[in-house]
């Protein structure tokens, strides 16, 4: 039988040829839309890969995993890949449209002739975008899978657009989303928690075996919406490594874990020990809790939900403190 092992000299010529590749640029990483995210990483999120992105509901979840994918043919040209899609949340064309509305710069409603009637001037802008946007390499599954069945799928997709160069088999670089890891279908008998565990298996067994990289949407735990949390200034404001939904189970697969927070909609004016002022409901901010080649750390972003886009912000200003006290 062959042996389960290789030797060390194997992987130190492997990651020679790694380094080499960054440095000449033959081998980068997915650049993001945001350059704090791209900081955070390794210049972008890299191939063989997983980050899980968890938040509320209405944080911004699935507007952050759609914007990425929207911008990452544009910013990583000369990269060949493909995207899977798992939008079991989201029929696919309730993404195309908001894909529209970010790329007019208008509303969801306003579109679908619900807040206003759309113009045919418009209505022929999408159809140009439209097509455009076919041309890129990306499918999608609408149907919720078991664990074993999503492994299935994603295996016959490598394989259905692998390449066979000298005699030897390359896969496409490509990008998975679910969205969201909640809405995979458990075993009968299954709870949510072991479905989670068995999920960061088979996507830890599929990333070292094809260049994949893995954006997994989750929500959170109840606790965060516990009062005490989302009183002014605490540090309980702040989205935890423990407030991801089955973080046990996912964490510890994951190369990247963001968490997504808007606290002005939680009505929290001063937010964290830092008490950074919060402006509105549109202030976004991206918890870094896991960055395994990275830092961790925490960025702000305004979200204009209105127009699907999540902008790079500056740093908030803190109140102002006064000595014995506020």
């Amino acid at each position: 039988m062959a042996t389960p092992w290789k030797k060390q000299k194997d992987a130190f010529l492997e990651s020679l040829y790694y380094l080499q590749g960054r440095k000449e640029g033959t081998i980068t990483s997915l650049v993001t839309p945001w350059s704090q995210v791209n900081n955070a990483t390794t210049n972008g999120l890299e191939w063989h890969s997983m980050t899980v992105i968890g938040g509320r509901p209405g944080s911004g979840k699935t507007l952050a995993k759609d914007q990425l994918i929207k911008s990452a043919f544009k910013l990583n040209p000369a990269d060949n890949f493909r995207v899977l899609e798992f939008s079991l949340e989201m029929l696919g064309k309730n993404t195309a449209i908001r894909a529209y509305s970010s790329e007019l710069g208008v509303t969801y409603k306003y579109l679908c002739s619900a807040d206003g009637i759309l113009t045919d001037a418009d209505l022929a802008r999408c159809h140009e975008y439209a097509k455009k946007a076919i041309v890129y390499p990306i499918d999608i599954v609408e149907e919720a899978p078991t664990i074993a069945q999503f492994e299935q799928i994603v295996t016959l997709y490598m394989q259905q657009h692998a390449q066979l160069k000298n005699e030897k088999t390359v896969y496409q670089n490509t990008v998975v989303t679910i969205d969201h890891s909640l809405l995979l279908k458990p075993k009968p008998g299954q709870t949510r928690n072991d479905m989670l565990y068995d999920l960061g298996e088979v996507v830890t067994a599929l990333k070292r075996k094809y260049p994949i990289i893995f954006i997994i949407l989750s929500q959170l735990n109840r606790a965060i919406d516990h009062p005490d949390r989302n009183e002014d200034g605490k540090y309980g404001n702040y989205v935890l490594e423990s407030d991801i939904f089955g973080a046990d189970a996912l964490l510890q697969h994951a190369d990247t874990v963001i968490g997504l927070n808007r606290p002005g909609k939680q009505k929290i004016r001063f937010y964290g020990p830092e008490r950074y002022i919060v402006p509105d409901e549109k202030l976004l901010v991206m918890h870094f809790l896991k960055c395994r080649n990275g830092e961790n750390g925490l960025a702000f972003f305004k979200a204009a939900f209105e127009r699907m886009s999540i902008d790079e912000a500056p740093v908030p200003a803190m109140q102002e403190t006064r000595r014995g006290g506020m």
